[in-house]
């Protein structure tokens, strides 16, 4: 997320929605008194901001109880977010970015209900044979399959699970089974040659606000030149890639 500079931004739009965003976290009507001891605002400058956000429809206020809740408009903006956006529009600039420092091919991948399908890719120096292109579905001993294994719902993947344990001798699927939660503590995932020999994989999730998986960005090349930990200077750059790319879909720690 680009760091904005100090003495550049307007503190008083700062705390008006910090306000807004105490509200929202409650997740139910608030009394006056209770979003003042949110706040710790005092109280004559705090009716003005809820008089203000009151008006402009950002915050409503029920008239017998005299509670807050979140405003139409708000919504309205919220809908609007969701209808422009774009995940592939705005991943893509990253893929990019990615190749141009590592020049190896970049994946972004999503799930289906077959299973994590790649949905981009990016090379714009061709000639190495991956084995996976648009459409293809990712097992799930790929880097990109571990993550989605590590982040996605039980529930969403078990189909798939089951249909991949099978190929998956048994004295390996302990192992996977612990490499997800390690996954899922680093951020990071690492494929030694899943797919094509002497090539590899690393992975990383984007997150929304809910913490849900939108899907991965994958980096495939060569197995001497793919990390296999997160200390590699590759593994660095694509954490904070992700980390930037999820707080801009409101994921938050």
């Amino acid at each position: 997320m680009e760091m904005i500079k100090k003495g550049t931004t307007i503190q008083s739009l700062e705390v008006g929605m910090g306000i807004v965003d105490s509200i929202a976290k409650q997740g139910r009507p608030l009394k006056f008194s209770e979003i003042q001891e949110l706040t710790q605002i005092t109280k004559s400058n705090l009716y003005k901001y809820l008089n203000t956000f009151t008006q402009l429809g950002l915050l409503f206020r029920y008239k017998d109880t005299g509670e807050y809740v979140l405003g139409s408009k708000l919504i309205e903006y919220g809908m609007a977010a969701v209808d422009q956006e774009n995940v592939i529009d705005r991943i893509s600039p990253y893929l990019h970015e990615i190749n141009d420092k590592f020049s190896s091919t970049v994946l972004f991948s999503s799930w289906t209900h077959n299973g994590p399908m790649i949905i981009k890719d990016y090379n714009k120096n061709r000639g190495i044979n991956i084995g996976a292109q648009i459409g293809t579905i990712l097992p799930i001993r790929s880097a990109s399959g571990k993550v989605f294994m590590a982040y996605m719902e039980e529930q969403m993947i078990r189909e798939w699970k089951e249909k991949e344990f099978m190929q998956i001798p048994l004295e390996k699927l302990s192992q996977l089974e612990a490499e997800c939660k390690i996954i899922r503590e680093k951020e990071i995932a690492f494929a030694r040659e899943p797919l094509v020999p002497s090539v590899s994989s690393v992975s990383i999730p984007v997150l929304n606000y809910q913490r849900k998986l939108l899907g991965s960005i994958t980096v495939v090349g060569f197995s001497e030149t793919i990390p296999q930990d997160e200390n590699n200077e590759l593994s660095q750059f694509l954490l904070s890639i992700s980390k930037e790319l999820s707080a801009g879909f409101g994921f938050k720690k």
